[in-house]
């Protein structure tokens, strides 16, 4: 009798743990898939941007406010780091000069890195537009027009230096811009990031070049 009882209590155990173990697998699937569908969800509300366009999310977390501000800022450093270039043969001032190498010097390793994204994001890295006549202004604020750029590879001297700055200031104010915009609309961290980089950089700059056009 009394190993019957210990049989049945035995048996009565392994029922009532086989149970709590099913309830348990039962709950934690349903809460998985839940927690997968709901964190699914606020992915893709976060990754549209504000301005109520869709947004393309990819594994790297970015959208496509990310890839659209890589992709115009890669083409908008790249005029910029022309137009320093050409600071070293017609620049008169030695502050004229320091400037540009300044500049040439923070935004080519930017190219490089945003170059990296699109990379990894499997999106095609603009073509340089050396050769193009930097005619791809449209749409980019800032961006100096081919005749703009003819202008100052012809100026030479002090007529050079005003002509820099005027075009640099009207140049990095479409930057501050364009980083305003992904600081508003992007998703990937690293992107947002380099677009306070832009704003922090570019504004003192700004006030920089306005101070040296005052005193010229």
């Amino acid at each position: 009798m009394t190993a019957s009882r210990g049989f049945l209590r035995r048996a009565a155990l392994t029922v009532t743990a086989g149970a709590a173990a099913l309830v348990l697998t039962a709950c934690g699937g349903g809460d998985g898939d839940g927690n997968s569908h709901d964190m699914g969800s606020m992915a893709s509300e976060s990754g549209s941007p504000k301005s109520g366009a869709s947004g393309k999310a990819g594994a790297g977390g970015h959208n496509k406010a990310d890839v659209g501000f890589a992709e115009e800022m890669i083409q908008h450093h790249r005029q910029a780091v022309d137009m320093a270039e050409l600071a070293d043969s017609r620049a008169a001032s030695p502050e004229v000069k320091k400037l540009a190498t300044k500049i040439k010097g923070a935004q080519d390793p930017e190219i490089e890195t945003m170059s990296g994204w699109l990379t990894a994001w499997g999106e095609k890295v603009p073509e340089d537009m050396a050769g193009m006549g930097h005619g791809m202004s449209s749409g980019m604020p800032g961006m100096m027009s081919a005749e703009d750029m003819a202008d100052l590879e012809k100026a030479s001297g002090a007529a050079f230096d005003e002509k820099f700055l005027k075009l640099m200031v009207e140049h990095h104010e479409g930057a501050v811009e364009m980083a305003e915009t992904e600081q508003a609309e992007g998703k990937y961290a690293p992107a947002i990031d380099l677009a306070e980089d832009v704003i922090t950089a570019q504004t003192a700059e700004i006030k920089q070049m306005n101070k040296m056009l005052d005193k010229s």
